[in-house]
This record gives C-alpha cells, structure tokens and sequence, in this order.
C-alpha cells in the first residue's frame, strides 16, 4: 500500500513540494530558535505557555474527535461510516504528531521530553498526557493500517483489532479529558480553574474535528474518483450541529458563574478577552471574531435546510473551526494568564519565527495527512474497481 503515496497527478506533487517548502522555511527559523532560544518568541516570565502550547491544545481535540466516526461505525453498527472511519483514524495520527512537535519546539531543549521517561512521575497529569497521546497514536496506527490492508485483501480484519478499537474508543475521550486536567488543577488560574474545563474541550474537538473531516470529505469527493458518501456527511453535519451547541451552552455557563457570582478574578480574565483591560485590549476583536462565526455556525447548523445542504454545511465547518480555533489556539491560553494572580496584565503576541515554526508544524502534519489520505483513497478506489 505504501507504493502508491508515490504516484499521483501533477497538482498532488506540487501540493507535496509547497508542503516541503514551508516545512524547509520552518526548519530554518527553528535552527535560529534552536541557538537563540525561546528569546525569539513572544514568551516571558509571566506568560510561560503560548502559541505553541495554544496549537497543541486545540489539535489535541481535532485528535480526540477520530472517536466520533469510529463510535457509531463500531459499537453501535453504522455501517454507513464504514466508509469514512479510516479517513478519521488518519487524522487522528497527524493531529497526534502535531501535538508531539509542538511539545518538542515549545521545551527550550527537545532532550528534555526524555526527562518523562527517564524519571517518570505518576502524580504529574503532564506524564499522564505523555502516555495517552502516544498510547493513542499507536493506536491508531495499528488499527487504520490493519483495517486498511484487510480492507484490500477483501477480507474482515483480525479479530484482535476490533479489541483495539474498543479500546480506543474511551482512551480517545481520555485525550483530551487529561489536557483539559493540566489546566483546571492550576489554582492560580482562575480563567481555567473550572469543573467544566474537560467538558468543555470535549464539546469544542466534538464540533471543530468532525467539520474538519467534512471538509476533508468534501475535498476527497472533488480531486479523487472516491466519493465519502452524502449520508455520512449529513450524518456528520448532525453531530457538528449537537456539539457546537454545547459548546457555546457551556461558555455561557463560565459566564453566568463568573459574572453572576461577581468574583474579580473569575470575570476580569473574561473582560480582558472581550472588552480590554487597563488598556490591554489586542485579543478583543478576535474573541469577538470568534463569537460572530460561533453564531454563523448555529444558524447554518441549527436550520435544517441548511444544514443538508452541502454548500451551506461546508460554510458552517469552516465557521466552527474559525471559531474554535481562535478560541482554544489564542483566547484559552493568554486569557488564562492574565491578569496574572499579582493583577498585572503581560502583553503577549507571537512573533514572526513563531508563527512560521507553527506553520511548520501545520504543513509536517499536512503532509502526514495528505500521504495517509493518498494511500487510503487509492485502495478504496482498487477495492471500487
């Protein structure tokens, strides 16, 4: 199977190399990154975690959402995602190994992740995080590719790797459940000290995953003779739908307990975010940005109609990634650190080397993607014929 990620169209080569040019730029910026130190990016004394730590997060739920095609296909016998759930598995390893590089270009020395093996910690949720990512991972990997080859042969998988799939189904809900953990046990951090905080991010890779998948769908349908199947994808529209409403349904609820209560240091992180503080106020337009595609997104995803009809359901994945994406990738992380537990606000805002390593990052998963995707396309374009 591995054969045919190298043959494809003139349009699939040039994608691969703009996909290497990036990776190369990224490269060379992480070298400067690499003898200058953390220096180059907007991170400082009080804000310690930043874009990188931001992108990490939010690909960890686009990860933790693979489980919403693999659930219904296996445990309860939609045979209709049959079709589609390799494509979800697939995107669960290249958002996992975005996470991991984003954890290795975010430690100042890249030796120190061995520090996690080498002196292990069961009380730290950090080491507890290390283990389900790549215990996720593995799993994915054993079972897209095992499903993939029997997929080919023309025969069922072994019966030891539907017990993996099984297995994956809560571990994928473990995830996220454990990076949303590394932050409500922080005390010091009102913005995040919320028992929600896991709900939270499992409603936000709910929605922001499986429209990310649409898309995906969408894309397959259009550059390859393999159609994802129009059921799957109104399917997936429904629980985009489902699980964007809670998300919002949950913020609302941050806001109702922080405001309602009058704590200052529940509501200033809010303020901060929407309205500006002590005349810190950068993030306000894009907080609201992300409001104003929150509530796009429910129209089009609310309403029937529009909701089953591709144009409009493709309007409304990309509005549920804008949102989510400027929520969890930008707002969760500066909003959690300031004001700081002192009430000073630290400007922060990531620099230049810092957005193209982040881009680098982005197009090294890209690439794993647009490989995995090539191979799992061309077989079901074999098994069609």
């Amino acid at each position: 199977m591995i054969q045919t990620i190298f043959k494809g169209s003139k349009k699939y080569g040039y994608w691969i190399l703009f996909l290497l040019a990036i990776i190369g730029v990224a490269f060379i910026c992480y070298m400067m990154q690499w003898r200058e130190g953390l220096l180059i990016t907007g991170m400082n004394r009080d804000v310690s975690w930043g874009f990188y730590i931001a992108q990490f997060t939010y690909l960890v739920g686009i990860a933790a959402s693979g489980v919403m095609v693999v659930l219904p296909c296996y445990l309860h016998n939609y045979k209709a995602f049959a079709r589609i759930t390799v494509f979800g598995e697939f995107l669960a390893i290249a958002a996992v190994l975005m996470c991991l590089m984003f954890i290795f270009v975010d430690l100042g020395k890249p030796m120190r992740m061995l520090n996690v093996l080498f002196y292990p910690t069961p009380h730290s949720i950090l080491f507890w995080d290390m283990i389900v990512l790549n215990g996720y991972l593995l799993l994915n990997i054993l079972i897209g590719w095992n499903v993939l080859s029997a997929e080919r042969k023309g025969v069922h998988y072994p019966d030891w790797v539907k017990v993996l799939i099984y297995i994956s189904i809560p571990w994928a809900f473990s995830i996220h459940t454990v990076t949303a953990f590394i932050y409500a046990g922080l005390p010091g951090r009102p913005y995040w000290l919320t028992a929600i905080m896991a709900a939270r991010f499992l409603a936000s890779a709910f929605c922001s995953g499986p429209a990310l998948l649409v898309i995906l769908c969408l894309i397959i349908r259009k550059v390859t003779n393999f159609d994802p199947g129009k059921e799957q994808i109104r399917t997936l529209g429904g629980i985009i739908a489902y699980a964007m409403i809670l998300n919002v349904f949950f913020f609302f609820l941050e806001l109702f307990t922080a405001f309602y209560s009058h704590i200052p240091e529940h509501m200033k992180p809010i303020i901060y975010l929407f309205k500006g503080l002590n005349g810190h106020g950068r993030l306000v337009p894009w907080m609201w940005t992300a409001a104003i595609f929150a509530f796009i997104s429910l129209l089009l995803l609310i309403i029937p109609q529009t909701r089953r009809k591709e144009d409009t359901l493709l309007i409304a994945c990309i509005s549920v990634i804008i949102a989510t994406w400027i929520d969890k990738g930008l707002g969760l992380i500066i909003g959690g650190f300031n004001p700081n537990p002192f009430g000073r606000i630290t400007d922060y805002w990531p620099t230049k080397p810092e957005v193209m390593i982040t881009l680098g990052v982005y197009a090294f998963g890209f690439l794993v993607l647009t490989l995995l995707y090539k191979m799992a396309v061309s077989v079901k374009e074999e098994v069609g014929a």
